[in-house]
């Protein structure tokens, strides 16, 4: 591809890198301001479904996000809202550098799902960045020590391996329907069980909760644009090594907002965790490269 579509995805990569790094800090904020996790994911969806919305209506229009892929969106917004909740939780619990790490797990996840779900091949080098990969999860985590709470450990390994199985399922969702649908259905469809959750939990916040909650929901979805749009304009294989950046953000916003630094278990297991990361993306785009001209020859 032409190097005037691969650097602004990439740009727009790591823009959405960023945004996502101040959405998780003000995830922190706003459930250290009072809010509970039900309101966090509400507003998320919420404010994120607005903007959405408003670009896809002041772009191609509401008609394009017509679908007649309703139920695949269905399962996506169960599985992908699941992984969600798990995911603040995780950041709620944990220091920010030590969750971003954790979330680092995810193409470890997704090549065992893509394995066993849809019979990718998978050779010895990969199984043996994913083996490395969680000996980095291992060494970051410390299970028998009393480096952080294990609870926001596993909801943050949970919340990667959903996230793993959705990347699974847009690859099928994705054969058919744009990403912007694919965003809109996400966003929508969540806000109906959403709604009746915070029915329930909603209470009354000053203005400092209420402003970290609205940032929420409109920096996931200025994020979820950025992202989406960054894979439009260029490969996988080269927009998502970008994803990694976000371990520097995460600790420099971790040590301005909340006095928080690393622990050296972080600096030891966290370039594990991204090498295994990034030769698994390697791999994977070497192995497209042997389909792609298998079939054209």
């Amino acid at each position: 591809m032409s190097s005037d579509r691969i650097l602004p995805a990439i740009a727009l990569r790591l823009l959405s890198v960023l945004i996502f790094a101040l959405m998780n800090t003000a995830i922190k904020l706003a459930q250290g301001s009072g809010a509970s996790i039900g309101e966090i994911l509400f507003f998320r969806q919420f404010g994120a479904c607005l903007l959405v919305a408003s670009v896809i209506a002041a772009g191609p229009g509401m008609r394009s996000v017509a679908t007649g892929k309703l139920p695949a969106h269905v399962v996506r917004a169960v599985v992908g809202l699941s992984a969600m909740a798990f995911t603040f939780n995780g950041i709620v619990a944990l220091p920010l550098a030590e969750a971003t790490t954790i979330g680092f797990t995810v193409p470890i996840f997704a090549t065992i799902l893509g394995a066993l779900v849809l019979r990718e091949p998978t050779g010895w080098r990969r199984w043996a960045a994913v083996a490395a990969g969680f000996a980095g999860v291992l060494i970051v985590a410390q299970p028998t020590g009393a480096h952080f709470p294990l609870w926001g450990a596993a909801c943050a390994l949970t919340g990667a391996f959903g996230t793993a199985s959705v990347t699974i399922l847009l690859r099928q969702i994705g054969r058919t329907e744009a990403a912007l649908t694919t965003v809109f259905w996400f966003s929508a469809l969540s806000l109906l069980p959403l709604s009746i959750i915070y029915s329930q939990v909603a209470r009354p916040h000053d203005v400092t909760a209420w402003f970290w909650l609205a940032s929420v929901g409109l920096l996931g979805g200025a994020a979820q644009i950025a992202m989406t749009n960054s894979l439009r304009l260029g490969p996988v294989s080269v927009v998502v090594p970008m994803d990694y950046s976000s371990l520097l953000w995460a600790t420099l916003l971790g040590w301005l907002v909340f006095g928080a630094t690393p622990a050296q278990a972080t600096w030891i297991g966290a370039p594990v965790i991204v090498a295994s990361g990034l030769y698994i993306v390697w791999r994977e785009h070497v192995r497209r490269q042997v389909e792609t001209r298998q079939a054209v020859t």
